[in-house]
């Protein structure tokens, strides 16, 4: 049987509040069925934002954070994006929600210090370029 892993950072919904250390942070006028779906979405382990809240674009991780690894299914995202497919194109591919798609888009940018897909993209491949071991 297997044993549960430790959480590494708080599963919090936080209405109102401007932390962004948090996985959940909604406006103070939440419907309850916005609370039901951030506290679900981020008991899954996604990141809940208000719409616009990032209109510059999503900030980069901490130092410390920097050289988190990316899922397999942000891979699979990361390479979709390279090929310069949409989001619904995406969704479709990978059988995934396109709900879903946009939560991997947002976390990659946030793991890659991106602000746009192309600059995902590129910053994926610089760091490929980074991480690389020549023999």
């Amino acid at each position: 049987m297997a044993t549960a892993q430790p959480v590494k950072t708080r599963a919090v919904v936080v209405l109102g509040g401007p932390d962004d250390d948090l996985p959940g942070v909604l406006p103070r006028d939440a419907s309850t069925s916005q609370i039901d779906a951030a506290i679900r979405a981020v008991a899954a382990g996604l990141i809940v934002r208000l719409p616009g809240a990032r209109e510059a674009g999503f900030g980069a991780m901490r130092d410390t954070d920097a050289h988190a690894l990316l899922t397999p299914r942000e891979l699979e995202v990361l390479g979709a994006l390279a090929e310069g497919m949409t989001n619904k194109a995406i969704a479709r591919r990978l059988e995934i929600s396109l709900h879903t798609v946009k939560f991997h888009v947002e976390s990659l940018f946030r793991k890659l210090g991106a602000r746009t897909r192309t600059e995902a993209v590129a910053k994926a491949s610089e760091r490929r370029r980074h991480e690389t071991i020549t023999l």
